[in-house]
């Protein structure tokens, strides 16, 4: 057995612990679980993308929002989402 130390930010390591801990694991335990994952695929068991410029805008236009800079449009039922969309 092999020891791993790492360092992670507190916060990271905080947020993760608790939803580790609603599935039932660990760091331990989930970290066992990629490095399988890798080891049986040869490779990052997950999509790593450059994201492209529509994503890019969404992220900007979330942080826009999250900081308050600008207001977020909001629908009283997905029938008036939908026909904003144009859907």
């Amino acid at each position: 057995m092999a020891t791993i130390n790492i360092r992670i930010e507190d916060e990271l390591k905080k947020e993760s612990e608790k939803v580790l801990s609603e599935l039932g694991l660990g760091l331990t335990g989930a970290l066992t679980i990629f490095l399988k994952a890798v080891v049986r695929t040869q490779s990052i068991p997950f999509p790593i993308e450059i994201p492209n410029k529509t994503t890019l805008k969404a992220f900007k236009e979330v942080e826009q929002i999250s900081s308050g800079k600008v207001r977020a449009k909001k629908y009283s039922s997905a029938t008036e989402l939908r026909k904003d969309l144009k859907v």
